[in-house]
């Protein structure tokens, strides 16, 4: 009878980032000159590595792929965020809500698998060069890119299964500017400490598990290093740095939100913007900017 009289959580509010006004047009701005600026950079990556015969490596087939998949994963929360900083109340329906959740867990699970699929990648290419042609070919490296999506998919759908379960009656206010997983479980009208642990588990296990792997795979690959030669030494240490570089500002701000306990503060917000918006975009930029091979072809279709 109880459960009965509660009314079912059909919007939920969203505080945002600020509730000045000023502050919010200047987020706006910011924001939005970002994106214009920086989602036509991934685009460029996407079109040179796939119009450019010369860069049909592996490597660059992955490294576009992850442009493509961090510009789907920064547009699931950018526009909405961006939109709600001239709206009042900051709302999003149930329905968007799940959805969110879904897209950003799926997209953002796969880019950490399709990470790791680029450390093996790397680790074949330094420690089997004779067999690396062999051992990456054209139908490796699409199972491989295709267990990404799939492995992130599964994820999202588990994420999304444990949430709908969910019983929503009562506060529906979200101290963020997207929908995240651990406050929606908080604000559950029913005894959610099994789903809580379940979701706990889901996302840091994934995160830890894959985060020690690729320190593993970088770790044997620097003491390969030992073997080769100092011209070889500088060009495979610059391709690793781009690569943990990318790890450390995914997985480090990833840790921070999923792994280590909620607090309702602004620096959880900041991380959790950075992370969305910001790496994301950035990402593919600092792969490019240490790639010899894909600069030289974007200055040769800028001279044409």
């Amino acid at each position: 009878m109880e459960h009965e009289n509660l009314t079912t959580v059909r919007e939920f509010v969203l505080l945002g980032l600020s509730h000045s006004h000023g502050v919010q047009s200047v987020l706006f701005s910011f924001f939005l000159l970002f994106y214009m600026a920086v989602l036509p950079s991934n685009v460029l990556i996407i079109l040179t590595v796939w119009g450019d015969s010369q860069l049909g490596s592996p490597m660059h087939f992955f490294l576009a792929n992850l442009a493509f998949l961090d510009i789907c994963y920064c547009s699931v929360t950018l526009p909405k965020m961006l939109a709600d900083l001239f709206s009042n109340p900051k709302t999003i329906s149930y329905n968007s809500c799940m959805a969110q959740l879904l897209f950003l867990h799926f997209l953002g699970a796969a880019e950490i698998f399709l990470l790791l699929t680029m450390a093996y990648d790397r680790y074949v290419a330094i420690c089997k060069p004779l067999r690396y042609t062999m051992l990456m070919n054209k139908t490796v490296r699409c199972t491989l890119l295709g267990a990404s999506w799939g492995g992130g998919l599964i994820h999202g759908i588990i994420l999304f299964a444990l949430t709908i379960t969910l019983p929503f009656c009562g506060p529906n206010i979200l101290d963020n500017f997207f929908c995240d997983v651990r406050q929606l479980a908080k604000l559950a009208c029913a005894n959610t400490d099994t789903v809580e642990l379940l979701m706990f588990l889901n996302n840091g296990s994934v995160l830890v598990v894959c985060f020690v792997l690729l320190l593993i795979s970088y770790a044997a690959l620097v003491l390969k290093l030992r073997a080769f030669s100092s011209e070889a030494k500088n060009k495979i240490t610059s391709t690793c740095i781009s690569h943990m570089v990318v790890v450390l500002v995914t997985f480090g701000p990833a840790i921070y939100i999923y792994v280590l306990p909620f607090r309702a503060v602004p620096m959880e917000k900041v991380i959790a913007l950075f992370h969305t918006v910001i790496f994301p975009l950035m990402n593919p930029m600092i792969y490019t900017l240490c790639n010899k091979e894909i600069r030289s072809s974007i200055v040769k279709c800028d001279e044409v």
